[in-house]
């Protein structure tokens, strides 16, 4: 059966050097990521005269939903063409809310796919120091104002997607140091390989 896999998590967890290297290791995989239309959000940004920034009400109001709803279209499109399509992005919404979910996987049902989660599980500070070394504009706002928006963020797994009878509806990566990296890489790699 084919799949979608999302792997979501906050900001700064690793999510896109993890989903670099699971599509690189499984066969059959069209890789995605929703950075990828952060060109076309900077426009708009540009174009409504705005400041750029990703934190904003503007962005939440005019831009975040489309970008999710993008992402997933061509997610949905690549089925058609592949047996795995991996999207990175954060998902810290739908993956919380169950009708988005049930929504994708009924859409899924139609192309003889089912919904697979990777849940990035990544300390806070780690985070952090991620987010300082890598050193990107989308960040400026997060790291100037921390509490704020650390506090906007929900690191706890997912759980409401985990249905004991499915073993590979949620899989948690572990991805604090580079021991539970390669551990968690390995341990899902596996299981996602089973058929």
């Amino acid at each position: 059966m084919k799949k979608l896999i999302l792997v979501t998590s906050p900001p700064a967890c690793g999510k896109t050097y993890i989903s670099k290297q699971l599509s690189k290791t499984l066969k059959h995989v069209v890789y995605l990521d929703k950075d990828t239309l952060i060109i076309l959000s900077k426009q708009i940004f540009e174009v409504a005269g705005e400041p750029y920034n990703r934190s904003s009400k503007f962005f939440e109001d005019h831009i975040r939903d489309y970008e999710y709803e993008a992402v997933v279209a061509l997610a949905l499109e690549a089925l058609d063409y592949d047996d795995i399509v991996l999207i990175n992005a954060p998902f810290t919404e739908e993956i919380r809310d169950i009708n988005y979910i049930n929504n994708l996987k009924s859409k899924l049902k139609e192309k003889n796919a089912r919904l697979v989660v990777i849940w990035v599980e990544t300390s806070i500070e780690v985070c952090k120091q991620r987010m300082i070394t890598r050193n990107v504009d989308r960040d400026t706002w997060k790291l100037a104002h921390w509490d704020e928006y650390i506090a906007s963020c929900n690191f706890n797994i997912p759980t409401s997607l985990d249905d004991p009878k499915v073993v590979d509806d949620l899989l948690i990566f572990k991805n604090s140091s580079d021991q539970e990296y390669e551990e968690s890489l390995k341990n899902i790699v596996g299981i996602l390989e089973t058929p």
